[in-house]
């Protein structure tokens, strides 16, 4: 049995331990992946108080750090496959910003003829395109960079993942915090974490719940910087399908404003689109949810309508 969960931002109000109660795991050992905090890794006080028992940080960030120092070539590596992404990146923000002001004009369109309904259906198909075409180019060159250089084999590497595997035979429990979704997300993926996972419940938040889903999508309606409009921007874990999750929800997007949840909707079906507020938990047991509490689903009409579990 697999135990997956997704949840909102923890904040000054967790709510982990009632969740491990209602699973069954309050008390079980656990360890934790907290790379995203980036120099802040291994702070777990606060979890620890909140759920009262100890917990091992799998410190994937120091891990990293120690295979570039160890590793030269293949940090030499590493880092050109991630100037090459952030190029790939820069490049898709050019093309998506004109693919996304297309379609928002001709949604201003007065007219609702059928000519126009076209152009906007197509406008649509085209957006969607890129997306995918992007996603398929990112999992491309990852597929490329792991076949060149077999990360999981070279021996800095495979040293520090006996030992992370050792870890994980330990606990019952993963916790994968927030953070830098981006850093969080290579560190999970240069350890292949994911292939050590057996029967561990894997309880994630904020970037955590981004990165076990099957894409990264960034999004802010009104960012201090940029232009506003959500983007792809990496391929996720896959512990967790058909879900897009959308961690604090309610201050990054306009939720009152129905023609962009629409779109937002449309643009990224088959995925459910999932807010993930404070107080949001999706639980599913092997890929099943079964449990959902404080989260809604963006639909086609622009509205939000409560998720339930089946």
């Amino acid at each position: 049995m697999t135990l997956r969960a997704m949840l909102g931002p923890q904040g000054d109000t967790p709510f982990i331990a009632p969740l491990l109660e209602q699973l069954g795991l309050e008390g079980a050992p656990a360890c934790a992946v907290t790379a995203g905090w980036q120099e802040r890794e291994g702070e777990l006080n606060e979890l620890e108080d909140h759920t009262a028992s100890k917990t091992l940080d799998l410190a994937l960030y120091q891990r990293a750090e120690d295979v570039f120092a160890r590793d030269p070539e293949f940090q030499q590596a590493y880092h050109q496959r991630q100037r090459r992404l952030r190029e790939m990146q820069r490049l898709y923000r050019r093309r998506l910003a004109h693919a996304v002001a297309a379609l928002r004009e001709l949604e201003l369109e007065a007219s609702s003829s059928d000519l126009v309904q076209n152009e906007r259906r197509s406008a649509m198909r085209a957006l969607r395109t890129l997306d995918r075409q992007h996603l398929r180019r990112i999992r491309g060159l990852l597929e490329a960079f792991d076949a060149r250089f077999q990360p999981l084999t070279r021996p800095v590497i495979a040293e520090h993942r006996a030992k992370i595997a050792g870890d994980l035979d330990s606990c019952r429990v993963l916790f994968l915090a927030g953070g830098h979704v981006e850093i969080l997300l290579n560190r999970l993926r240069l350890f292949g974490l994911a292939d050590l996972l057996r029967k561990q419940a894997v309880i994630a938040w904020s970037a955590g719940a981004m990165a076990i889903s099957d894409q990264i999508v960034l999004f802010h309606d009104d960012p201090v910087q940029g232009t506003g409009i959500a983007e792809v921007a990496d391929a996720g874990l896959g512990m967790v399908h058909g879900v897009l999750p959308l961690p604090h929800a309610s201050k990054r997007l306009d939720l009152d404003d129905q023609a962009r949840v629409a779109l937002f909707c449309r643009r990224f079906l088959p995925a459910r689109s999932m807010t993930l507020d404070p107080g949001a938990a999706l639980t599913w047991r092997d890929g099943d949810l079964v449990r959902a509490e404080g989260s809604a689903q963006m639909t086609r009409t622009g509205h939000l309508r409560r998720v339930i579990a089946t």
